[in-house]
């Protein structure tokens, strides 16, 4: 459990500062090397173009990633008067049979709180993520693999100019970092080239891992299940899916796609007001 709660901690702090050091990058370094085309116009330069989505994609990816943490799931402990501790842990394994009350219910030791339609923890965050913050999550995984991957493509252009190298090979990428290496050790390769390879391969992997993960919780959605349903292998009821993706999304999904906007209120929320 302190490993879990530490990994709460660092998991946060290392997310904001690669988000930083990219934000660095591209602001002071790729953006400021695209204003050396004399051939392109003031006003539709790829520099401010490119500046431009950069600046949307950054805003959407760390908007709904303030807006996943705020959103919190709400504490069901409380409305069922619970209690903490031992009693919930009571609750928990069964002796008060809390799924025939409240199915989808899950009890987080990190967040020390039961939650509806729990679908994990998110270390990333140092948040549970449930049916209040979920859309929020999905828009956060799916436009900081758009940001990565804009920053990839700025870091390797950047790099093709900057070392005089071509990308049209699909393995001149694959052996990139073991040549960038015996060459940086050589003393042919400077450090600040060497710290942007390395940046490149670490963009890579954060947007395929934020891809695959976004592209996994849709399928889920559509199904009408969550990953705590799938690991203890509950039976969900079947619906459709428009009827699955409007609980998450709401009628006005094109407005969170666009900009950071809070979840719209399950529906467990809105039988509770009534």
């Amino acid at each position: 459990m302190l490993v879990l709660r530490l990994l709460n901690v660092v998991a946060p702090a290392y997310f904001l500062c690669i988000s930083l050091v990219t934000f660095v990058l591209q602001i002071f370094v790729f953006i400021p090397s695209m204003f050396r085309d004399p051939s392109t116009t003031p006003i539709f330069s790829p520099a401010l173009l490119h500046g431009a989505l950069f600046l949307f994609l950054s805003a959407n990816a760390l908007g709904n990633y303030v807006l996943v943490i705020q959103s919190s799931p709400e504490d069901l402990g409380k409305d069922l008067n619970l209690g903490k501790g031992a009693e919930v842990a009571e609750w928990l394994d069964g002796s008060r049979s809390p799924g025939s009350a409240l199915p989808s219910t899950h009890f987080c030791r990190l967040c020390s709180r039961v939650t509806q339609r729990h679908d994990h923890h998110c270390f990333f965050t140092g948040n549970c993520i449930g049916s209040r913050n979920m859309r929020n999550f999905i828009m956060f995984c799916l436009y900081t693999s758009l940001a990565c991957l804009d920053s990839l493509v700025a870091g390797m252009a950047y790099i093709s100019a900057t070392l005089s190298m071509s990308f049209a090979d699909p393995l001149a990428f694959l052996t990139l970092l073991p040549h960038s290496i015996s060459q940086f050790f050589s003393g042919a390769l400077l450090s600040s080239e060497m710290f942007v390879i390395l940046m490149l391969y670490l963009w890579l992997g954060i947007g395929l891992a934020c891809a695959g993960f976004c592209c996994h919780q849709m399928l889920l959605i559509l199904r009408g299940q969550t990953r705590y349903q799938v690991r203890r292998g509950m039976v969900v009821r079947a619906r459709p899916w428009r009827e699955n993706l409007q609980e998450v999304f709401g009628k006005k999904w094109l407005l969170g796609l666009l900009i950071p906007v809070l979840n719209v209120e399950s529906n467990y929320r809105r039988q509770k007001e009534k």
